[in-house]
Formats: C-alpha cells, structure tokens, sequence
C-alpha cells in the first residue's frame, strides 16, 4: 500500500470512531460478518462481470482502445468502490486497515531479481510540452526550451532511480516523441527537423 493510500485511509480513519471495542486492545468475538461475506460476494461478482467484459471488449478492439473503453472504466470504477466498501467493512467490524488491493511477484514468477529485464518487463513513457514564445519583448527563444526540459528530463530520471526504478535511457526531443534505438525499426533517421538529446542514467 503507498504512502498515498495510507495517508487516505488514516484521514477516512479519523471520522471511523476509533473509540469503539473494534479498535480496542482487547480480542473481539461474536461478530456477525455476514455483511462482509455479502462485500466479497458482490465484489467477487464485478470482478467476473470485469472478465466478461473485457474478453469481450477485446474482441472488437486492440489493447489500448479496450484499455480506454468506457464499458471497462465503469467496471473498474465499480470495482474500486466495492474495494473501498469492503476495506470500511473491515475497519468498522473488526479495526483492520486491510491492504487487499496491493500487487505482488514472487521470486517463482519473475526469476532472479538481479538478471536482466525482458522487453515484457520494460516500456516507454513520454512527457511533452506545447510552449510558445513569451510574450512581449524577451532575448528568449525556443531554441532554449529543449536545455530546460533536458535539465527537467535529468531531475525527473534520478526521481525515478531513488524510487527504486531502473532508468536505462531518456530522452528530451523537439516536435516529436524521443525514440530509442530499439524503437527506430525502418524509422527515418536522416531527418533533421526535430531536435533530440537522449541521455542514459
């Protein structure tokens, strides 16, 4: 669970009445959890109909549409509320903070932690800027912009090396979206209307 997520559910917490016996130091019996059997029922039932729908949602689509497609939002905001209903559930009754929709690998899944990434493991992210020049009289151009951003690109790739990430390239570009050697397939390399600076951390 992140940082975000607890300071959201410690500040829900602090309107939960932690004054009552599921919040006390003392073992808690004779709850009826017939409420929480009903939240994992209907939560259960989304996550089904979530199936469902995207098989059939990717039926007509490729990944990215069906990623967007309202039909799969909606579930998923459904889904996320029913998380939400059943983690209150499980505080009111019994004082938990149940961290159940974190995700996690075991080593049987992804192997030795040390080897390196397959494509599968790693993607490409883009940040991009329409600027226009300042206004009025100024000795700025937008042949500076790209230093800015570069500067931004080396701050925002050691950000992502102390959270932990492994950054093995980035990028700034002017007019189009950077491209890395393994993305450039047949790509035009001779063109040189677009700027680029493409750093490795």
């Amino acid at each position: 669970m992140s940082e975000h997520q607890h300071d959201e559910h410690d500040e829900h917490d602090e309107h939960s009445g932690h004054d009552n016996p599921s919040h006390g130091p003392e073992p808690l019996v004779g709850v009826d959890a017939t409420d929480l059997h009903a939240a994992v029922a209907a939560l259960a039932a989304a996550l089904h109909g979530y199936v469902d729908a995207a098989v059939g949602v990717r039926a007509e689509f490729g990944s990215t549409e069906a990623d967007e497609d309202p039909r799969i939002l909606v579930l998923e905001s459904e889904i996320g509320s029913l998380n939400a209903r059943l983690y209150d559930l499980l505080h009111e009754r019994l004082g938990l903070h149940a961290d159940l929709t974190g995700m996690s690998w075991g080593e049987d899944e992804h192997g030795d932690a040390d080897a390196p990434r397959s494509d599968a493991e790693i993607d490409t992210f883009h940040l991009g800027f329409v600027v226009g020049p300042p206004p009025g009289t100024s000795d700025l151009s937008l042949e500076s912009v790209l230093d800015l951003v570069e500067q931004g690109g080396a701050e925002l790739a050691q950000h992502l090396v102390d959270a932990g990430f492994e950054v093995g390239e980035w990028g700034a570009s002017r007019g189009a979206a950077v491209e890395f050697e393994d993305e450039l397939d047949d790509a035009d390399e001779d063109d040189e209307d677009d700027d680029d600076v493409t750093g490795m951390s």
